[in-house]
């Protein structure tokens, strides 16, 4: 009868209990449904760019005649005249020289002003994060006629605008999204860098180390994961920004490569599949980024989530 007993209860412990409760296991019902619906979402996400990729490779003349519904017409012309018309060549090298200095502006500025957010406790500590704040809290729209008249009367020299203004150069756009990222990028730096331990900023100083030297030295190599996902999103945004660009630049020769897209529509009707191919060319090098950057991606935004 002992034997038995033990015999039922440790069959009994041996089943895996199901928790259906906040934070439990879901059970298969539950993950078979969420599964479904996930799934749902990422076709639903994912069907534009599929169906712009789709039409890239199809003739305009087929899809005409046999409508958008139908399979065949194949072509890589799209592409070779896409490249050709929108002249994007010039245009990537554009974005290049906008992103990249933006990118790194904005990262740069608002890595020393987190640094100080989250380092030093003092009465307009929390004042000065709402500030940087608030410029992700301003619709553009709103700002666009102050924004074009201030930068109508910035005087530059000439070999740095040929206008002699900020208007028609690449400075512009550069400080415009420098302006509107920092905000944001300096809100998740500061909250990062409130997890770091006090005791190594503490043991720096007993070492003689400057404010400088623990911020770059220190602070710097410690927050490089949500630096790289700083980046990847920095990339992604100021690479695909529109607003600025056709507001700011009025010379054809100086618009990114998202702009240059208005290249490929006629007078009169657009060929949707020769956009759909400069679209597909436009998004390149963002996934490039993207899929290069993905691990370090994650892990900044993973990174503290099992901390408490």
């Amino acid at each position: 009868m002992s034997a038995t007993t033990t015999s039922a209860t440790t069959t009994g412990a041996a089943k895996p209990s199901v928790h259906t409760g906040a934070g439990g296991v879901m059970n298969k019902p539950r993950g078979t449904i969420a599964t479904i619906v996930m799934l749902i979402l990422a076709l639903l996400w994912l069907f534009p760019l599929l169906w712009a990729l789709y039409n890239s490779f199809r003739s305009y003349s087929y899809t005409q005649t046999n409508g958008y519904l139908s399979f065949g017409g194949w072509t890589l012309e799209n592409y070779q005249n896409a490249w050709d018309r929108g002249n994007f060549g010039l245009h990537l090298k554009n974005s290049l020289l906008i992103t990249i200095p933006a990118v790194s502006l904005t990262l740069f500025l608002s890595s020393m002003v987190a640094f100080v957010l989250a380092r030093f406790s003092y009465r307009f500590n929390l004042t000065l994060l709402g500030v940087f704040l608030a410029a992700n809290l301003l619709p553009p729209q709103a700002l666009l006629i102050p924004v074009f008249k201030m930068f109508r009367e910035i005087p530059l020299p000439t070999f740095m605008s040929e206008g002699g203004t900020m208007l028609n150069s690449f400075w512009a756009l550069i400080l415009v999204n420098t302006a509107f990222q920092m905000g944001f990028c300096t809100f998740v730096l500061s909250n990062y860098m409130k997890t770091l331990p006090y005791e190594i900023y503490e043991s720096a100083q007993l070492d003689g180390a400057s404010v400088w030297r623990q911020y770059w030295q220190l602070t710097m190599p410690l927050v490089r994961p949500a630096m790289a996902a700083l980046a990847t999103l920095q990339v992604t945004w100021i690479y695909n920004e529109f607003f600025w660009a056709t507001v700011l630049i009025s010379k054809g020769d100086k618009l990114p490569v998202t702009s240059a897209l208005n290249n490929l529509r006629g007078q009169f009707f657009a060929d949707t599949n020769l956009v759909a191919a400069g679209s597909i060319i436009v998004a390149l090098p963002v996934l490039i980024v993207f899929f290069v950057l993905q691990k370090q991606f994650v892990a900044g935004l993973t990174l503290g989530s099992t901390k408490g």
